[in-house]
């Protein structure tokens, strides 16, 4: 499966964060990365690591990136 597809207008992007442990940890990552603009929702999955985003536009690595370092946890990149 690849790390980004494209469904009836929405964007679906699986990435890899590295430290989440808890649900605290899933719920910090996902209220940084919501803030972007044009996520749509955002499940973090701590016991996988794995964030998968949904999106109207393709995001920038970057901007997901330093989301989740203002939670406080790595992106390891695209799942």
């Amino acid at each position: 499966m690849s790390a980004q597809t494209e469904t009836s207008g929405s964007v679906t992007t699986v990435y890899q964060v590295t430290g989440m442990s808890c649900g605290h940890c899933e719920g910090s990552v996902s209220g940084e990365i919501s803030q972007i603009p044009g996520v749509e929702s955002v499940k973090a999955v701590a016991s996988t690591g794995e964030v998968t985003v949904v999106s109207s536009i393709p995001l920038d690595d970057e901007a997901v990136r330093a989301a989740v370092d203002e939670a406080g946890f790595e992106l390891a990149g695209r799942a």
